[in-house]
């Protein structure tokens, strides 16, 4: 009586077992189906707007951070780089790194070496024999600690250990065993009223805290927390149902609104670019541009001839004025730079032995 289906009749819808799956809502009692369809309207008439000022400000934010904040990141990085990273590369590895180099090397020679040689001439051959030394003491401390030890030994156990041993075994041990005794005994008749009293102060506890907040839980909280459940469940299934409408919502206004600046604006300033600036620039291009381009580029070249001229022409001058001053320069002869042969070789030698005894 109390099923509520807005979809199909009672009578059209499948029957469990008859393998098709029962729905939710089929399941779900009328406080369900009542609570749902108002939170839902009252839902969705909250989110649409929260959904477009959101779908509004993410478009907003993508343009301001890829046309703002990614150049201004990017100058703000490569300035960062100038100022700090670039000037502190130059820093280290031009000041601190040869600095590091000569520190280390005079540490090594002023600090090891001299170290090095103490340790092998003065220090090693010191220990040596102060290990020789050291080991013959060793060896004659423990010889007699040995024989002291020996002979502690069999006094304490003949002066100690036995009568220790007689007196456990013949005192101790049985004054144990009584006392153990008469324990457990005390033990178990202590137990014996701890139980009796536990389980007293249980059934009182049982009877007077657990059944009434049993009642309690079972016939107060729990029909109040299935209800609450349902609701906070109706309620975050609005919300998703609520913002995925609106998410569509938002798609279709943004949708029209592009639709519109496209046909408005993009459209006309496509058509003027394409109909009206380009054949302009072209005209501009081939009849104003062009022209003066290849007349800059024909004067840097007469530009240039004109100046290769006059620096052959100085050079000419300069040449001839030195052949006035200074006559023609003497003509320069090759040197011969060939190995001599054996033969040259002792000639060479013997005329030099010859102005040596001159």
């Amino acid at each position: 009586m109390c099923m509520v289906d807005l979809e199909k009749a009672s009578g059209a819808r499948p029957q469990a077992g008859q393998g098709e799956p029962v729905r939710r809502s089929d399941a779900e009692g009328c406080l369900v189906v009542a609570v749902r369809i108002p939170v839902r309207v009252v839902v969705l008439v909250l989110v649409v707007p929260v959904r477009m000022v959101w779908d509004a400000l993410v478009v907003a934010g993508r343009f301001l951070r890829d046309t703002v904040l990614r150049p201004v990141g990017r100058a703000l990085a490569w300035l960062g780089r100038a100022v700090f990273v670039w000037p502190l590369v130059g820093l280290w590895r031009y000041v601190v790194v040869p600095l590091a180099k000569g520190v280390g090397w005079l540490g090594h020679v002023l600090l090891v070496v001299p170290a090095v040689w103490l340790y092998r001439w003065v220090l090693t051959p010191v220990g040596h024999a102060l290990a020789w030394f050291l080991t013959r003491v060793g060896a004659v401390l423990a010889a007699i600690g040995r024989g002291l030890y020996a002979g502690l030994a069999w006094l304490g156990r003949y002066l100690a250990v036995v009568p220790a041993v007689w007196l456990y075994r013949w005192v101790l041990t049985p004054v144990g065993h009584a006392l153990a005794w008469c324990g457990r005994r005390v033990a178990r008749g202590v137990g014996l009223v701890v139980t009796g009293v536990g389980f007293v102060l249980y059934w009182t506890l049982r009877v007077l805290l657990v059944l009434p907040a049993l009642a309690v839980w079972r016939w107060v909280l729990a029909p109040v927390g299935r209800f609450l459940a349902v609701v906070g469940r109706e309620v975050a299934d609005a919300l998703g149902h609520a913002w995925r409408v609106a998410g569509h919502l938002s798609r279709a206004v943004g949708r029209f609104l592009g639709t519109v600046l496209r046909w408005t604006v993009a459209e006309p300033a496509r058509w003027v670019y394409r109909s009206v600036l380009t054949p302009v620039g072209h005209a501009v291009r081939d009849t104003v541009l062009r022209p003066l381009a290849e007349a800059g580029r024909g004067a840097r070249r007469a530009a240039r001839q004109a100046l290769a001229s006059a620096r052959h022409s100085v050079r000419q001058a300069r040449a001839d004025v030195r052949r006035m001053l200074f006559g023609e320069p003497a003509e320069r002869h090759p040197v011969d730079r060939r190995e001599p042969s054996a033969a040259e070789a002792r000639t060479l030698g013997s005329s030099t032995t010859a102005l040596t005894k001159d």
